[in-house]
């Protein structure tokens, strides 16, 4: 043995997470590792074996690779490898080769599993998992199904208002759901019956259909609190069904909500929704980078607080459209406006620009065309005073070309189908992202069932789409762990965006047109691309665990920023990281390569 005992513990005192550890107990746990000798060239164990245990190494190098034999990373003194293998079955996700001469230290699987037991510095350490739900414990990040009030109240159509407000008075509440048949038809308030009933004089057995609200705004279980103050706060009402797959569940009141505080957020939405101009919404969205600064250090998951500030967005672009048919007149036809890139995946964070257009009925007419001109540039330019600036490749409403009928929608999805040329492919990325935000979304719903249809049943536009995704790559460096930058002016730095989330958004969306999934979020993607066999369950928990950890160092990096009144970026400078995120960063590089590696290969699926 060519390290004694005493050199062994001097080298772990220099090693996450073993620095951490009190002094007896690492004079403990030194005598567990062995000493190995590989020769270059030599195996440490392939991809599927049963793990000895956990690898350090002392000195050499060692080349990690995934299933297809493409390196993912080159390893080298104090680095640890094989731990991701441990935590899940004992079998190894990758390959280990020595690349020269090395000693390795083998911590055995039970000393190991011990380690991880009893000392919490260590599970940190090892512990790549983000775990899901929410840090936060308020209402603005607690689910819809924790406080709802189950088993709502119902009745049907043909009741009266006198037997509706009887109903309302004995049971002490303020609303009724109307359903027909098992579906929710409408809903009845106390407002409504004194402001349509009594006010109006009507007949006490006027049937409820003659005075409910029909279809209404509705939410479902797993939606969260800010989704509901939003909602309320925008649209000025104090009940919202909760409904699953159709299925009434229950109803959230505004009482249900007094034992709550209202998180700023919904008080940003409750002001921008009640601006008269764009100018008094740039004093409310100038609050957003204090705002990211709270939520990040309430505790909130990344999920949520880019959900929380897309909330924003969305608010002010339909306070927007509010305002320019105020001022343009109503439309000349039915019209949907739609969001792409990260506010159309709700993933919007500290740095945003806008990505949007519209889709109009078809019985539009060269006539009408000048209104929708002017209210894309009422809108735009709005977006752009409150901080949305304008989009550098001009994928705006404003854009004529991105400004058009159903039918020339339909055919611009068809022809980038049919032939995926780098401009196709491209735009493909940006629109499969769409999600609607104001006017008529049936424009959109059998639109969007169709184009993920035909995409999936053409291989070479899948094809295509994968390559085009892999042109965004981690930024791994084989030898130096990290690829910065080379030269401009974010040298030396990791750009979180294009090299670290995206090339998770672009997995998820080829996910979610090999799945013909719906979903456009992110996250979300990836849960349904498990859900639909897409992707494997192993697969999926890796990738999901590699985004967050990203995403949520790419938010860190900007509420730091923000904190020190600079203007938020995607650029972090590596040193500024401690050794354990440095570590754990990696990792999650690693995941997404090989994740990349798999699809490229056109193995949707990692075992």
């Amino acid at each position: 043995m060519s390290l004694s005992t005493d050199d062994l513990i001097r080298f772990l005192r220099t090693v996450h997470p073993y620095d951490g550890l009190e002094p007896a107990r690492l004079d403990e746990v030194a005598p567990d590792f062995t000493v190995l000798h590989l020769k270059a060239g030599e195996e440490v164990y392939t991809r599927g074996q049963m793990l000895d245990g956990l690898y350090l190494i002392h000195e050499g190098e060692v080349e990690v690779s995934d299933e297809n034999g493409a390196i993912v990373s080159i390893l080298g003194s104090r680095n640890s490898f094989g731990e991701r293998g441990l935590a899940r079955d004992g079998r190894a996700v990758t390959a280990a080769r020595a690349s020269a001469d090395s000693e390795l230290l083998l911590l055995p699987r039970h000393a190991f599993e011990k380690l991880m037991a009893n000392e919490p510095t260590v599970a940190r350490f090892f512990d790549r998992r983000r775990g899901e739900g929410s840090r936060g414990s308020d209402l603005a990040t607690s689910r819809v199904e924790t406080f709802m009030a189950s088993n709502p109240a119902t009745c049907p159509p043909t009741t009266t208002v006198q037997d509706a407000a009887r109903i309302m008075r004995d049971r002490g509440i303020s609303s009724l759901c109307v359903t027909d048949a098992g579906s929710l038809a409408g809903i009845v308030t106390v407002r409504d019956l004194s402001g349509k009933v009594v006010a109006e004089a009507m007949p006490s057995n006027t049937p409820l259909d003659q005075v409910m609200t029909v279809a209404p705004l509705t939410l479902s279980p797993d939606a969260i609190g800010s989704d509901v103050l939003h909602a309320m706060m925008e649209r000025h009402i104090g009940h919202i069904p909760i409904t699953e797959a159709g299925r009434l569940v229950g109803i959230v009141t505004q009482t249900d909500l007094t034992r709550f505080q209202a998180v700023s957020s919904a008080e940003l939405v409750s002001a921008i929704s009640r601006a008269d101009s764009a100018k008094e919404m740039a004093k409310t969205t100038a609050e957003i980078p204090r705002l990211l600064v709270q939520l990040v250090a309430g505790g909130n998951r990344h999920e949520v607080v880019t959900r929380l500030i897309t909330d924003i967005a969305d608010t002010a672009t339909r306070r927007l459209l509010a305002l320019a048919e105020e001022k343009l007149g109503p439309p000349p036809v039915p019209y949907l406006w739609l969001a792409c890139g990260s506010q159309g995946r709700q993933e919007q964070t500290g740095v945003s620009d806008q990505d949007n257009c519209m889709m109009l009925d078809d019985a539009v007419s060269d006539v009408d065309m000048p209104y929708f001109r002017d209210l894309a540039r009422f809108v735009c330019e709005g977006l752009d005073t409150c901080g949305y600036f304008l989009c550098p490749g001009d994928m705006m409403a404003t854009n004529p070309r991105w400004c058009q009928p159903v039918s020339t929608w339909r055919s611009y999805f068809a022809g980038w189908i049919a032939k995926p040329n780098p401009e196709a492919q491209m735009l493909a990325s940006v629109m499969f992202d769409l999600r609607p935000i104001g006017g008529d979304r049936s424009l959109f719903e059998g639109l969007q069932t169709e184009t993920l249809a035909m995409a999936r049943r053409n291989s070479i536009f899948v094809a295509h789409m994968i390559s085009n995704s892999l042109k965004h790559t981690p930024p791994l460096g084989l030898l130096r762990g990290f690829a910065t930058i080379r030269s401009g002016e974010h040298r030396n730095t990791l750009d979180l965006k294009h090299n670290g989330v995206v090339p998770v958004v672009d997995l998820g969306r080829i996910y979610a047109l090999q799945g013909s999934l719906p979903e456009v979020n992110t996250r979300s993607r990836l849960k349904a691309a498990e859900a639909a066999g897409v992707l494997s369950p192993s697969g999926a928990r890796d990738l999901i665990d590699a985004y967050d950890l990203i995403a949520e160092t790419r938010l860190e990096h900007q509420v730091e920023m923000a904190r020190r009144g600079e203007k938020p970026d995607n650029y972090l400078t590596p040193t500024d990281l401690s050794d354990f995120e440095r570590s754990h960063l990696r990792d999650a590089f690693v995941v997404v390569k090989t994740m990349q590696s798999a699809v490229g290969h056109g193995k949707g699926m990692l075992g």
